[in-house]
């Protein structure tokens, strides 16, 4: 999930791609791993690049606000499931998840390329 801090009471960061870290959260045994972006300052292809931090982690899951065309089709061709996030802490969207609560993530945008929103 990306995150702004290291703290479950934060909310989700709005940008995958940019976030400055993602958190991988292993939902057995409650253990939270904070990844830095290596890719939050680059150019461009922050998304790809973040895309295949998340794949290289070995999440089976992501909870992502939103997510661009060619960062999804890294994260599903790896076999990661895209799910959305809603308003709310970290904490609570991973209680949503365990809950089922969060659906499918379905709005995959073209990407905001150039470091700038459509």
């Amino acid at each position: 999930m990306p995150v702004e801090a290291k703290d479950l009471q934060q909310k989700v960061c709005p940008s995958f791609g940019r976030t400055p870290y993602y958190l991988i959260y292993d939902t057995d045994s409650k253990e939270e791993v904070y990844l830095e972006n290596p890719a939050a300052g680059t150019q461009g292809g922050a998304g790809v690049k973040a895309a295949q931090l998340v794949v290289d982690s070995g999440a089976q899951v992501l909870l992502t606000p939103r997510c661009g065309k060619n960062a999804a089709e890294v994260l599903t061709d790896s076999g990661i499931r895209l799910y959305k996030t809603r308003e709310g802490s970290v904490k609570e969207n991973l209680e949503d998840f365990a809950a089922n609560k969060l659906k499918v993530l379905e709005e995959i945008h073209e990407g905001f390329h150039n470091h700038g929103g459509k």
